[in-house]
């Protein structure tokens, strides 16, 4: 993709400026191609906290504003590297480990899952990587890319599935099946995504050792698993307590995969016909004649995985109710997948109760767990103003009982 050395000159000059004052002034500068500067610093701003390393390197070339939207986080990026490396290791080297990306857009996940593939191999095995995109410019743009991040793969500009048939085999296929309409409208539903992933997965088993496949974090894993079938691997990744994405591994007659639930780090594993009475772990629990209790809120992955009998059973911790997602143990856990509190006291919603628990506390962080209130409106009727040290979380115990749990935040 050309861009003329005043237009580079004017980004490196103006990429910190805001972009919207900028397109204003853009009679001020009539040697600067002024949409391409734009879409420049817009996708550098982006990058710079999403994809940091890359935004560390100059000349970097990025795509319109939707792309960058669409495109994996660094951190997430490193993840699917990761798990691709470790599904290659040990493949017999008599011939060239081969990776094919079938949707590779602005190229992130490639990139890192091909950095992360020669650094798995430490280069003492040929490898044969292959981006697939059938959006002229992406390509442009991943062509002129590829280099500056220390890649040569063979760029394919076409449609995945055209690709796929003509494929020998490969020994990963990655995809990220675009989660747009045909109005540009979201969607997550594997058979309104381009490509169905459904309709290809018969022949994605037959030319890979393993496929993944990146799909919409609103979808329910199960139901992703029973539809693609021959299911290996699903991983759940949050980034800063938000799931973001849900990884399946495909690989011919599997059965039963392992869920990994993957959050900044925190890892909890199980296999998926790993079962566990949850009823046993959510009965009554007596809060207040307790010396010392501790209270667990699983991580955004734990509760999309929605494993909290398995959870419950591990690590010998006891749910509050069926319905609250919080659980409690008289002993610290540190491996917990999730935040840890020590709790200092209990509350119901008597006035009195209320004024010996909150005595001297004027602002709080303000949670609800299966609470007839919302978090601000609880704020607002306990008169607290938002932030501090101090932790309030909202819930109804199994016996119906409305209760305020005080806590401070355990870290480690």
């Amino acid at each position: 993709m050309y861009i003329s050395d005043d237009t580079r000159l004017f980004i490196r000059q103006h990429r910190n400026d805001d972009v919207r004052r900028l397109a204003l002034q853009g009679s001020k500068s009539p040697g600067v191609d002024m949409p391409v500067a734009l879409q420049q610093i817009r996708g550098w701003q982006i990058a710079r906290s999403k994809i940091p390393s890359w935004a560390a390197l100059d000349d970097l070339v990025y795509p319109p504003h939707l792309n960058m939207e669409q495109c994996s986080s660094e951190p997430a990026a490193r993840y699917k590297a990761e798990v691709i490396a470790r599904l290659m290791r040990g493949m017999e080297a008599s011939h060239a480990l081969s990776v094919v990306d079938l949707t590779g857009g602005f190229g992130v996940d490639f990139a890192f899952i091909c950095q992360g593939l020669r650094h798995e191999t430490n280069e003492t095995c040929e490898t044969k990587e292959t981006y697939v995109e059938q959006d002229p410019q992406l390509c442009a743009i991943s062509s002129h890319n590829f280099p500056l991040l220390g890649l040569s793969p063979q760029v394919v500009c076409g449609d995945a599935a055209t690709y796929l048939r003509q494929l020998a085999a490969a020994d990963v296929i990655y995809l990220d099946p675009a989660r747009r309409d045909a109005h540009g409208a979201k969607t997550f539903a594997m058979a309104d995504c381009t490509p169905d992933v459904c309709q290809l997965r018969d022949e994605l088993l037959a030319k890979s050792r393993f496929t993944v496949v990146k799909l919409s974090p609103m979808l329910d894993w199960h139901e992703a698993v029973r539809a693609l079938r021959e299911v290996s691997e699903v991983h759940i990744v949050a980034i800063g307590g938000e799931c973001k994405e849900l990884l399946l591994v495909l690989h011919r007659h599997s059965m039963n995969p392992m869920v990994t639930c993957v959050n900044d780090g925190e890892s909890f594993s199980f296999k998926s016909d790993e079962t566990a009475d949850f009823e046993a772990f959510a009965s009554e629990i007596d809060l207040l004649n307790k010396s010392k209790q501790y209270l667990y809120e699983p991580n955004a992955a734990i509760m999309k995985a929605g494993c909290f009998g398995v959870l419950a059973s591990r690590l010998g911790v006891q749910a509050l109710s069926r319905n609250s997602h919080l659980f409690v143990a008289s002993h610290f856990i540190e491996r917990f997948p999730g935040r840890k509190f020590l709790i200092s006291s209990v509350s119901s919603m008597n006035k009195q109760e209320l004024r010996r628990s909150l005595g001297g506390i004027d602002c709080g962080n303000v949670a609800v767990r299966n609470f007839p209130l919302k978090a601000e409106e609880l704020r607002r009727r306990l008169k607290l103003k938002d932030g501090g040290n101090v932790y309030i979380f909202g819930t109804t115990l199994s016996e119906g009982q409305h209760r305020l749990l005080l806590c401070r935040q355990i870290h480690g």
